[in-house]
């Protein structure tokens, strides 16, 4: 605590190439009207600028304190390697992308809300997204008139799929014993391993959301977001999760029927790719997924789907048409390119 009586906030930007984006998301944690905080950057190894950027606000301000790995981790094992960082007198703990940036007065909001409520481990908030021509407002389905729900009761919600609130680092806050009491706070080594954190952290502790736009993701296509968004990899984490937390907080019917409906969208989503001509990577990763997740890679059930697809496009002519021409489009579109690479 500070004289004002601030309670210390460790905030974090485990960051690799983070060079275009990394000044702006500096700045935004040091403009925080919650001034009582550490604010640790660690460098994975990148070949960029990112460490001198890092190290030139670090020599301006001694909140700043910069760490660099021996080695390249992968994006997971980073996370858990600055949240060992952490000041063991912290009382919370904020992650900040890079490549995001806070409003100002997002970490005293979350925490006024945690002080008051000593039973949340986790905060949440809405979160505007946007890049280009695309713009929207996440973490969406708590009710206004409950700022505190039991944990449990918002990990139910989660996976059924009736709210989605977990899985936004820069948007969430977590409570600083949370971390501490675990060797990995992100169990595990997916992409989406925030939202498993969520799962784990609230069983035990009640969820906290502030109405209010606190933060910005940055919307482009050099994401981990942006990746797992191609592989449809939420689908399977999702999968995932319910097996690992759903026993503690759905009925034995209401899982099974979870997990059916997800897998049943999984194997939809995959047959839509099979018409795609999808590579060789791409159905090594889902084959992988689907063992590691307890649901080994099944054919036979990928080439029924596809089969009722293609029954159902041979009765609807129109849409036959449509998407015959458009592959066509998109085939000489590819194909011109191709040729104009050749000539460059």
């Amino acid at each position: 605590m500070t004289a004002n009586g601030q309670p210390l906030v460790s905030i974090l930007t485990p960051v690799y190439n983070g060079e275009p984006y990394l000044d702006a998301c500096i700045e935004s944690v040091l403009a925080q009207s919650h001034d009582n905080f550490e604010y640790i950057i660690l460098n994975n190894c990148s070949s960029d600028a990112t460490l001198e950027i890092a190290k030139a606000y670090s020599h301006r301000d001694n909140r700043v304190t910069v760490h660099s790995n021996q080695q390249v981790l992968p994006i997971i094992a980073n996370h858990n390697q600055a949240f060992r960082l952490i000041n063991p007198n912290s009382k919370y703990c904020k992650v900040v992308s890079a490549d995001d940036w806070l409003f100002p007065e997002c970490v005293a909001r979350m925490v006024e809300l945690a002080e008051h409520n000593p039973s949340v481990g986790i905060v949440g908030s809405y979160q505007l997204c946007g890049g280009d021509a695309q713009w929207y407002v996440r973490n969406h389905g708590v009710a206004y008139h409950r700022p505190v729900i039991p944990g449990p009761e918002i990990c139910r919600l989660q996976l059924l799929g009736q709210v989605s609130v977990f899985g936004n680092p820069t948007s969430t806050l977590y409570r600083s014993d949370l971390i501490r009491s675990t060797p990995a706070f992100y169990p595990n080594a997916t992409a989406e391993a925030d939202t498993s954190a969520c799962f784990q952290a609230l069983l035990h502790s009640d969820y906290g959301f502030v109405q209010q736009v606190l933060s910005y993701e940055r919307l482009h296509r050099n994401r981990t977001t942006t990746t797992s968004q191609e592989r449809n990899a939420y689908l399977s984490s999702a999968i995932s999760d319910c097996v690992v937390y759903g026993k503690s907080v759905l009925t034995g019917s209401e899982l099974e029927q979870r997990v059916a409906a997800l897998l049943n969208e999984y194997y939809l989503y995959l047959a839509a790719c099979a018409f795609k001509k999808q590579g060789r990577e791409f159905w090594q990763y889902h084959r992988q997924r689907l063992g590691d997740i307890g649901f080994p890679f099944d054919k036979k059930r990928l080439s029924r789907i596809m089969a009722l697809k293609v029954i159902r496009l041979a009765l609807d002519p129109v849409r036959l048409v449509r998407i015959l021409a458009e592959r066509l489009s998109n085939h000489g579109r590819n194909r011109s390119q191709r040729l104009l690479t050749r000539a460059a």
